[in-house]
């Protein structure tokens, strides 16, 4: 006898509550990048510039996305495991408590081994975030549902500037470390006492879990997995230097960063909803899916690759050098809230947050690389040339990466269309579990 469907959010009314839902996934998005980029800000200028030089800054880095890819490869299945409602919970108070450890730090190793917990803990946001908006939003709203959540970065890495100069200059960066650490615990108890998921996926979340290797030999995961060794680094070397750039080749201040430093991910947040909305658009127009989103995909991506490298030939100040930063965030952006809906396309409900944990492995492997490469990289060149040629050869390298990933994901990764052998795997076993 043939199998019955699992249950969808697409086959069932769903509840407003459901933007509720949505806001608690943006909100730790947005703590998640406050907590990551405090220390990148607090260390650009001042008493931990003295004490961490651009390559011991590249070193730290890699030490949070060596963390990052490895937790990477468990929590998604963990949080399959577990449910959204404990696994999310979990995360956001492990990667808070690592926030926090960072006040106590001394030395460059002690805020290598902060990193590190910190990488673990917030590598399970996106994951869990993914897994929510599968279960409370349908197929044709999920680019639009992801790019709101994921526009948490982009709003995080707006906040950060202002609050963590205000911070830093008012209470020094130990107190600052605390003040933005308890912000999570505030967020974990509304959560814990709200989640709930929805009847309408409970049952296909809660369906046979896929064995990693079984996700990992797909076509689909293993080059969407490779895409993300080159996209996603992209993004970390904006958020992650943009603060060092600015002091190193304009001579600006933490006061002046905290005010500047937020526009490009202003116009990013743009981003996340506009290439999300742009999406649904063409779907709407009848534009199949899995093409839709191959197109928004292709078309930002494209964006982004083509304005770090013609950047650096067109940066003549600070003004340029931002907007250039503008267009490469925005095209990121809405690029990624394209691609965060692809493994719901493709997979079953219980295996979206392990799928993207497997694929961020991916986007850890090339943060920890390319991090370190960027350290070393801009230290050296920039003693036998300038700090200027230095980042600009960067800003060049980044666009090719940006571009080959691109190139993936059109030519290479196949159609988006959803996986009979892994639906059926899934369904077989909850049908068991029935009889």
């Amino acid at each position: 006898m043939k199998s019955k469907p699992l249950a969808t959010p697409s086959s069932i009314a769903l509840p407003r509550i459901r933007w509720l839902m949505l806001f608690f996934a943006f909100a730790a998005t947005v703590l998640n990048y406050v907590d990551r980029l405090a220390f990148n800000y607090l260390s650009a200028n001042g008493e931990l510039r003295a004490l961490i030089p651009n390559d011991a800054f590249g070193y730290i880095a890699t030490a949070f996305f060596v963390a990052y890819m490895a937790s990477n490869l468990v929590s998604g299945f963990i949080i399959d495991r577990l449910g959204t409602r404990l696994g999310y919970s979990i995360c956001m108070a492990f990667w808070t408590t690592a926030s926090l450890l960072h006040a106590v730090a001394r030395l460059p190793f002690h805020f290598g081994i902060c990193r590190f917990l910190l990488g673990i803990g917030e590598a399970g946001n996106w994951p869990a975030a993914i897994k929510l908006t599968s279960e409370w939003f349908t197929p044709e709203e999920r680019s639009t549902a992801t790019g709101i959540f994921n526009s948490g970065a982009a709003i995080g890495a707006v906040v950060a500037p202002p609050l963590i100069a205000w911070l830093g200059m008012r209470y020094g960066w130990q107190l600052t470390f605390v003040i933005i650490g308890s912000l999570g615990y505030i967020w974990l108890a509304a959560f814990w006492f709200t989640y709930y998921t929805p009847e309408s996926a409970k049952k296909a979340s809660k369906a046979r879990t896929i064995p990693p290797l079984k996700l990992i030999k797909t076509k689909f995961v293993y080059w969407f997995t490779f895409s993300k060794i080159f996209m996603d680094p992209v993004w970390y070397f904006i958020t992650f230097w943009i603060g060092r750039y600015l002091v190193d080749v304009h001579g600006w201040g933490l006061d002046k960063i905290g005010w500047f430093a937020m526009f490009p991910f202003i116009v990013a947040d743009i981003g996340n909803i506009l290439g999300g909305l742009f999406t649904q658009f063409i779907i709407k127009r009848g534009t199949p899916v899995g093409k839709a989103r191959k197109i928004a995909t292709g078309l930002f991506g494209s964006l982004l690759a083509l304005s770090l490298m013609l950047g650096p030939f067109i940066i003549t100040s600070p003004a340029t050098a931002l907007v250039v930063l503008s267009i490469a965030g925005f095209g990121y952006a809405a690029y990624t809230s394209n691609t965060m809906a692809f493994p719901a396309d493709v997979v079953p409900l219980s295996a979206t947050a392990s799928v993207w944990g497997v694929a961020s492995v991916g986007a850890g492997l090339g943060g920890a690389i390319f991090q370190a490469l960027s350290g070393f990289t801009i230290e050296n060149i920039s003693k036998a040339y300038n700090y200027t040629f230095a980042y600009h050869a960067v800003f060049v390298g980044y666009g090719i990466m940006a571009l080959i990933a691109v190139c993936i994901i059109l030519f290479v990764l196949g159609p988006l269309k959803k996986d009979d052998a892994l639906h059926e795997y899934a369904e077989n076993g909850i049908n068991k579990e029935a009889a």
